[in-house]
């Protein structure tokens, strides 16, 4: 992996919409496990005023990558949660760190914000190298158990199922 120098990780802008829409349905299209409606699910959590955070990554003026981060829940009612997801990265530059930067600048804000942590459903391998867990027991009901991350940034999880935005599901 050889990580990209001259790319800039910022605040998604009006004018990206579009080129973050067309990026998450390339990055997505090929992989097994997508619903092929991620692109789709950041405008619906736009439209639900559900995006904590939307960070575009950005290379000679091109979006070439895209993380969002919004509110998730706990049955305990504990709250300081987010949901990452969709990421994506354009597929030609995957593997040459883009999605690093973009979730080391999700964990920067959340962290910023005193969050307790994140959670996710995704490549447990990718994911383990950013400090994701696997929290099988954590799972939300509607998600694939074995597939389930939380990312804990108080040092602990606790005990019980976690939920996505109600955006996720519509």
């Amino acid at each position: 992996m050889s990580l990209r120098t001259n790319i800039q990780i910022r605040p998604e802008e009006f004018s990206d919409y579009s080129a973050i829409y067309d990026v998450t349905k390339r990055a997505f299209a090929p992989m097994p496990f997508a619903g092929g409606n991620e692109q789709d699910l950041i405008e619906i959590l736009r439209k639900a005023h559900a995006l904590s955070l939307s960070l575009v990554a950005e290379e000679n003026g091109k979006i070439v990558g895209h993380v969002a981060l919004s509110p998730a829940t706990h049955e305990s009612g504990q709250g300081g949660w987010f949901g990452l997801g969709p990421i994506s990265v354009e597929p030609a530059l995957q593997r040459k760190g883009v999605g690093k930067m973009l979730i080391a600048k999700a964990t920067t804000w959340m962290k910023t914000q005193k969050a307790r942590g994140c959670i996710l459903v995704g490549n447990t391998n990718y994911y383990s190298r950013h400090g994701f867990v696997c929290a099988v027991e954590n799972a939300p009901e509607k998600e694939p158990a074995q597939y389930f991350m939380v990312l804990p940034l108080a040092n602990t999880i606790p005990a019980g199922r976690f939920s996505f935005h109600p955006a996720f599901y519509a």
